[in-house]
Parts: structure tokens; sequence; C-alpha cells
């Protein structure tokens, strides 16, 4: 029997065994925290430790009862000295306070005095304000509110919730003094008190400490054992008390919050911390605790990261045991789009920590940005790869979150990106002397039933195949789709003759309008021939339909071949002209002509196989081609046409922005912009590309390159990049009647 002396006029036995001892124990020192705010409930049955935290003048001598006792029962010592180590840690934590002269706003995160002695002097100086005396503890102490922000290391992490205190770099010097200061410093105690975590939207409800009455169901932990099986024993202390068995408690329940409204700042939750001593003072236990948050610090960008996809039943595993005594512990998760925060509480030892799964920049997980940058960038499509995680069971973040990053980000990057390299080509092109370009339109935004929204007209340098020169034009601005192509022209060359580039020629289709402009610019003007050649086999096919022209037919695959030919061998138009016109003397089988440009044919004089195919003068078919390749608009065009570049690759660039921005999806002009943008810089990466060795690593593309951009610059500070996307005018929007297409995907 062992008597406990409760106050000065009362006395009260109770019957400890060493099981029970051992429980009573356990309950006080995993609850101690939370019944010291009970101290006004007087239960007559309650464990031992709780009736002693009740009044806390006690608690020392209990601390020397418990080890006192566990020494003459031969208590195990591991157990009795950490209860006693752990009386002695909270008794020193408590006495640490900021030793600067006049502090009153003291800030929970305390830094004691550096080794370094030019610097300790500083510290020591700032702390007595100049009036040192005789004797210096060697325990000073400086609050966080006399530092200014950029001597700590972690204040971005420390105020999005990622760590729990703050620490100083090597060499900062306490300068602050007062309250008289900025809100950029950590010196506002409140951020001590709450901190806000990346998991929540909402603050924490408002709390009052009230009396209760407690019993031993109410403050029951569950706990695990890993060396035993056996059922533990739970003590209920009173005047007259038993022993009731228990048997093994069941995993805790863990509790899942997922948050898939986001406010637009990535919001935040938040969470009481209190941890004020720098790690030099440590328990073992917030070591261990720290340790979390140090893999944020690991080298490299955060968005060139390696990321894997992770089962969240097997992610949990780690956390369900307590890395400190072994037991189950409490686990909660909270989740927002790709990103997943787990926070561990262990009931026993009170251990917490808190993992991200991903790094945070400021309020928002990387991962989420750096997924509407792939997205977006690639040319991909959210809503499909919205199914596609759906099917996976993948989290995602809502599509109002990537419209967000979008217009915040990457679209102002894309925008930066365009001008930065299209500076760079027209530099290179401004050095150089009779300059070919390309252009073409391309209508954009229609669909069946409905007029073409958009249209880009694309301007190429055919000598080395890229594009240097994209315009956006909406049918409104320029006064119907028929007016385009010449508007756009005028845009682009404006561009090249503002930034030095002197032309020599402009290949373009055959456009009456694009022919008079170019004309009275006094710029030569070629026509592309693929432009011209399909327009012709067009007619003659259908020509070739008829009874009466069906030996046309047999013709239709050369005359295509005579339409190159005759271009790519001659240097003048009325060679051209001549060798075109000699077509009509071939299909008869005459091969000298009148044509003094043009004798006679250049193909060897061989004798004729099939006597079937060749056309008679004054027949249908002979008389119906004359007309066709004669007709004075035919013999213009083929005066003009290109000797040297075609505009083929500006077709493949036509499939390109197909890629990035399908005719059936609409989008805002900026968003269509951005994707005319994003097909070029894809283009013209892969021009004229060859299969690279695999020994010679393969150079940074330019998704890359925009996610640096993004999160390197853009990101810490959008202003510049977005003052540069709102330079672009904007015409304004159509009528709702003229945009009968797919709305559901708007960027």
């Amino acid at each position: 029997m062992t008597h406990l002396q409760v106050g000065n006029n009362r006395t009260r036995s109770y019957h400890f065994s060493t099981s029970k001892m051992a429980a009573a124990s356990t309950y006080y020192y995993a609850q101690k925290a939370t019944a010291m705010s009970m101290k006004n409930a007087l239960v007559p049955e309650v464990p031992v430790g709780i009736l002693a935290l009740c009044v806390p003048r006690l608690c020392c001598s209990l601390d020397w009862l418990f080890a006192t006792w566990a020494k003459i029962h031969n208590f195990p010592s591991q157990a009795s000295d950490g209860l006693h180590r752990t009386a002695i840690m909270s008794k020193s934590k408590a006495k640490q306070t900021c030793h600067v002269v006049g502090c009153l706003d003291r800030h929970t995160s305390l830094h004691r005095l550096p080794a370094r002695e030019d610097v300790r002097a500083k510290w020591i100086h700032f702390i007595y304000n100049g009036n040192i005396p005789p004797s210096v503890s060697k325990n000073l102490v400086v609050c966080a509110n006399h530092f200014a922000s950029d001597c700590f290391s972690n204040l971005g992490q420390y105020k999005a919730g990622l760590a729990m205190r703050l620490f100083i770099k090597d060499g900062s010097v306490p300068t602050v003094r007062g309250k008289d200061t900025d809100e950029g410093t950590a010196t506002k105690s409140a951020l001590a008190a709450v901190v806000h975590h990346v998991a929540c939207q909402t603050d924490p409800p408002a709390t009052r400490r009230v009396g209760t009455q407690l019993s031993m169901q109410t403050l029951q932990r569950n706990f695990k054992s890993t060396g035993s099986l056996e059922s533990l024993t739970r003590v209920d202390v009173g005047v007259s008390s038993s022993a009731v068995a228990s048997t093994r408690p069941c995993k805790r329940a863990r509790l899942e919050q997922e948050e898939d409204e986001e406010n637009p700042l990535e919001g935040s939750s938040s969470m009481d911390i209190t941890d004020p001593l720098d790690p030099a003072s440590e328990d073992p236990v917030n070591v261990l605790t720290e340790s979390t948050n140090a893999t944020l610090k690991s080298c490299g960008p955060v968005h060139k990261m390696a990321s894997y996809i992770v089962h969240k039943s097997c992610l949990l595993e780690l956390f369900e045991v307590c890395p400190v005594c072994q037991r189950v512990a409490d686990v909660q998760t909270r989740s927002r789009g790709t990103f997943l925060s787990v926070e561990q509480q262990c009931p026993h030892c009170l251990y917490s920590r808190k993992w991200n799964s991903q790094p945070i920049i400021g309020d928002t997980p990387v991962g989420n940005l750096q997924l509407s940058a792939a997205l977006y960038t690639t040319g991909s499509s959210f809503f499909k790869l919205k199914k596609i995680f759906q099917v996976m069971q993948l989290k995602m973040f809502p599509y109002d979150t990537f419209r967000r990053h979008t217009r915040m980000y990457i679209e102002p990057a894309v925008i930066h990106k365009w001008n930065t390299v299209q500076a760079g080509m027209l530099q290179h092109l401004s050095q150089q002397h009779d300059v070919t370009v390309g252009g073409d339109l391309l209508l954009m935004s229609d669909s069946p039933g409905h007029s073409a929204k958009f249209g880009s007209y694309s301007m190429m340098d055919l000598s080395s195949n890229t594009i240097v020169d994209v315009q956006l034009l909406q049918s409104n601005e320029v006064g119907g789709r028929k007016h385009m192509e010449k508007e756009g022209l005028k845009r682009s060359l404006t561009v090249l003759e503002e930034r030095g580039v002197t032309l020599q020629s402009v290949v373009t289709d055959c456009h009456p309008e694009i022919e008079k402009f170019l004309e009275e610019a006094n710029i030569t003007h070629y026509y592309d021939v693929w432009h011209m050649e399909k327009g012709l086999s067009k007619k003659l096919e259908k020509i070739a339909q008829k009874k009466e022209c069906e030996k046309l037919s047999k013709w239709l695959s050369s005359i295509k071949n005579h339409i190159y030919w005759t271009a790519a061998s001659s240097p003048f138009g009325p060679e051209r002209v001549a060798k075109w016109t000699t077509i009509l003397n071939h299909v008869q089988n005459i091969h000298t002509h009148e044509e003094p440009l043009f004798p006679h044919c250049l193909h060897p004089q061989n004798s004729p196989t099939c006597k079937s195919k060749w056309l008679t003068a004054g027949t249908p078919a002979f008389c119906r081609l004359e007309k066709v390749l004669t007709s004075e608009r035919v013999l213009k065009d083929v005066q003009k046409l290109s000797p040297h570049y075609q505009t083929s690759s500006l077709e493949a660039f036509h499939d390109v922005i197909l890629r990035f921005a399908p005719k059936n999806v609409f989008f805002p002009f900026p968003g269509m912009l951005c994707r005319l943008y994003l097909a070029a810089l894809h283009f013209n990466e892969n021009a004229g590309r060859r299969e690279r060795p695999q020994s010679t690593s393969p150079e940074p593309d330019y998704v890359e390159e925009l996610l640096d951009l993004i999160f390197e610059k853009v990101f810490p500070d959008p202003s510049p990049y977005l003052d540069e996307l709102l330079k672009i005018p904007i015409p304004m929007s159509l009528p709702a009647h003229f945009e009968g297409v797919d709305t559901r995907e708007v960027t």
C-alpha cells in the first residue's frame, strides 16, 4: 500500500501493483499536456496521474514520487529515466525567454548565442543595448522578432507551415529593436501562434477552456506493442477499484479531407505550433519531426525532381506506427489536386510530424502548377487528361485552377519566350541579304455551317524553314474572312521592316489582292506551285470523267509533273510560259516546237509503245485540255511560279497548329495566340531535325525552357510578364451566334 498526501488535510490510500503503477504512469505522461487544462475538475475516482495534474503545484512532487517508487519496485530504469528527463526538459523549456533588454513582444522561436567570437560580441552588445555587465551568461537567447527577414533561411517555409521554427543564417546579427518592424520580417508573434498550412482553406474554430469531469474512458488511448500479442491491463484508480482486462485495440481510423475547391491564392490551413528553441537545444523527438522539412532543401530546381505514382494505401503504411514509441499513431490526410499532406500524431509520446508529397512555392504545390504547365506547353487537352486520371483513380485539380495557372503564369511566359526567340531570328535575318519568305493563311475555330472566327497568317523563312512571324486575326476586325490574308501579310511585312529585314521575294498562293498589294509595294512576288497544281488537277479530273474525254485521265500525272518541272527549270517568266505550252504538242506525240525559247523536248526520242494514249487535235478531250492550259489566267500564273522555294513547309506547319489548337475547340484571343506561338516554337525546334548520335546528350527543348522560365522567373514575380501580355491588342469578341463551336475548353 502506498500513501499519497494531497493537500494539507487529506490523505488517501491507493493499492498499487507493479502493473497498475506502470499503467498509471503511462496515462499520466501521455496525457499531461491535455490534463493540465483541466485543473478545476475534482473527481473522486480518477487515475492517480490525472488527480495530481489537477493540482499543478504537486507535479514536481509526483515526478519525484514516481521516480522513487520505480527504484523501490525495480521499475525499468529506462522508463523512469525517460520520465524524469521529460520533466526536466519541460522545466528547462519553460525557463527560456528572450534576454534582449526591453523585449515585450516575444517570439516563440529563440536563438542561442553563436560560436563565432566577433558575431557573438555583436549579439551581446545588442542584447544589453551597449550596457554590457561584467559577467555575461552563456545561455542568452534572442527571439526572432529582433532579426530582419533576410536573416532567415526558411522564412517562406515557416509562413507556409512547412517548418515549426525559424532558422537564421550564419553570421546574422539582431538589428531590430521594439515593435517597429515591417511586415516582411518574421517579427510577428502571431506567426508562431498560428501557422497556415496548405491543406485547408478555413480558419480553425473558436475554442474555450472549461472545467469538466473525466473518467478513464475519456482519456483512454489506443496503443500497439511490437514485441508481444498479450493483452494489457487497464486500471481505474479510486477508493475501491479493480483491474479490468482489455483486448488489443484495432488500428486507428484515418481522417481524410479532400479539397477540390481552391481559392485564388492557393489557400492555406492553420495549425497551432509552438516550439521555440533552435536545433541545438532540441530533444530527440523534435529532431525527428524536423527531418521531414529537410527534404525540401534538396539541390536542383523543384520542377526537375523525379516524380512517381504512389498508391495511397502503400504510402500511409509508413505513418501507421510512431517512429519513437513504435505504437499506433493517429494519421490525418489532406489533398488538393495532385498534392497530398499527411499529419501524424502519436497520442502516447506526443510525437508529431507533417509530410507533404510535393514541394510548395508560396501557397502553390509544385506538382499542380507543373502539371498545368506541361498540359499547356505540349498542346494537350485538360479534359482528355482528366478522363485518364479518373480511370486510373489519380487525383487532379479542378478546371478553374488550370485556367488560373494559365492566365497568371503560363501564357505570360509563352508570350515572353516567343518574343525573345523571334527577336533573335529577326536579328539574324537583318544581317542577311536577299531573304525569301513565304506566307499563308489558315482559317481556325470554324465548324460546318459557320464562318471561321480566327485566321492565322504565318510567315516563314524559306531558306531555313523556320517560322519568323505569326499573326492572329479575328474576322470582325478586318471586315470578314476574305480580307484576312491580305491584312495578315501586311502585319507580318511591317514586323520584318521594323526589324530591318531586307526581302528579295515573297512566295504565296494565287491571291489577287495579295498580288496587287505586293506589286504596289514593289516586292517580287512568286506563286507556290502546289496551290496552282491543285487547282488545275481538280479541273482536269472533272473533265476526264466525261465519256468523250476518258483518254485525258492517262495524262493527268504527266501534266502534274510538267508543272513542277516548268517552274524548277525556268529562271524567267517567258521561258516558263514557253515550256508550259509545249505540253499540247507532247500529248500529240510532237516533240519539236516553234518556240525559240524551247525548240524541242529534252527527253530521249523513243518509239511509242502505246499509241492509244496520244491525243488528236480537234477531239473533245484535246480541245478541253487546250482551253484549260492556255487560258489567260493560267498563263499569267505560270509566269509567276516560284523557281526555287515553295510553301509546302507552311502546310506542314498548319498541321502542327491544328494539334495545339483544334478547329472544333474554342479559345479566347490570348489563348489562341499563345497556342500559335507554341506551335511555332515546336515547329522551329524540329525543322530540319536529324537523328542525333546516342552518345550526344539532347539539347534543352522549348518545353523545358518554358518550365524553367515559369518556375524561376514568372512565378516569383509575374508582374512584368503580365504587362507584356497586356500590351497585345485584343479585338472585341464576336456575337454569340458567330461562335458555333465547342466551347467546353476555354482557357
